[in-house]
């Protein structure tokens, strides 16, 4: 199986990994940090009803998780032979734990979205009710379960590409933390404007000010982070200081220090301060929310593509 299903590009090539792995780390990242953020509200608030927030949730993880699926079969060698991993499993490769969760989260997450349009789903589709209705009687344990493949997705991506060991940039047990932290990030921006502009939820209204005010702690982790990863590269041995030069040489620096600092960082801060009158709020939220989405797709890219150029 492994001769069949490869990357359209082995490592023995300066780059093995190319934007397709990049999208699809950003996209399975907003996944699972948007239904992580909004299990985590419902849970926080004991919420018994389908807030705005949870049918954003759900259609955001469904929706980016299928379309990170997209990417990742496209960018296979015999992309019509992606069957054989759904079938052949072997838990030494963190690829084949990765797939064997999808294939649990996946379906939790249409579940979720079964949650939310119960009631359309019930009047268009009848003949589904009871089996909607024998769902919610293990909804509490259907969403803690899909809680924790949320938290699952993110993380694995980090650990996929954090097991190439001749790579010290991503060869480091920050990055799967690092992936969850920013899968947060993005996941509360996309969340934020699938609730407004699809579900029209007001801006102040208590569950979109308890993602708000989330958004800049998650911001300071993943500073603090980036921060680490930079660090324990820099003071560690020869490969590591060869990997540092990515932060500082080449295009990718450049994608690092003007797409994840200043637009992913700089940015939001700056247009939080910025005095708005009631006809430019709205466009001031959704800048800073898309400027964090496009913040966590350039550390994906940086951190794929540097790593990459950077190595032993």
């Amino acid at each position: 199986m492994t001769e069949l299903i490869t990357y359209s590009s082995g490592f023995t090539e300066e780059i093995g990994w190319e934007w397709p792995i990049s999208v699809y780390l950003l996209l399975a990242g907003i996944s699972g940090g948007a239904i992580i953020v909004a299990l985590l509200i419902r849970f926080y608030k004991n919420q018994t009803q389908t807030t705005p927030i949870y049918k954003s949730a759900s259609l955001v993880a469904f929706i980016t998780i299928l379309m990170g699926m997209v990417c990742l079969v496209g960018d296979l060698t015999r992309p019509l032979l992606f069957w054989q991993i759904l079938i052949n499993y072997n838990f030494n490769s963190v690829m084949s734990i990765g797939v064997a969760a999808l294939m649990i989260y996946i379906p939790l997450t249409f579940v979720a979205v079964v949650f939310s349009f119960e009631e359309f789903i019930k009047e268009k589709f009848a003949f589904l009710t009871k089996i909607i209705d024998l769902l919610k009687k293990f909804r509490v344990a259907i969403e803690g379960i899909l809680f924790l493949f949320g938290v699952v997705i993110c993380a694995y991506t980090g650990f996929l590409i954090s097991v190439l060991v001749r790579f010290p940039l991503l060869n480091t047990s920050i990055l799967p933390a690092l992936f969850v932290i920013s899968g947060l990030s993005a996941g509360t921006a996309a969340l934020c404007i699938m609730a407004k502009r699809v579900f029209n939820e007001n801006t102040h209204s208590s569950d979109m000010k308890i993602l708000h005010k989330i958004e800049w702690p998650i911001m300071a982790i993943e500073i603090l982070f980036l921060a680490m990863l930079y660090i324990s590269l820099a003071t560690g041995n020869e490969a590591g200081k060869i990997a540092v030069a990515g932060f500082h040489e080449g295009m990718w620096s450049n994608i690092f220090w003007i797409g994840v600092v200043f637009i992913g960082f700089v940015l939001p801060i700056i247009l939080n301060f910025i005095p708005t009158k009631e006809h430019t709020t709205n466009k001031i939220f959704y800048i800073s929310a898309m400027c964090s989405i496009v913040g966590v797709l350039c550390l994906r890219l940086f951190i794929i593509y540097a790593g990459q150029t950077f190595n032993v």
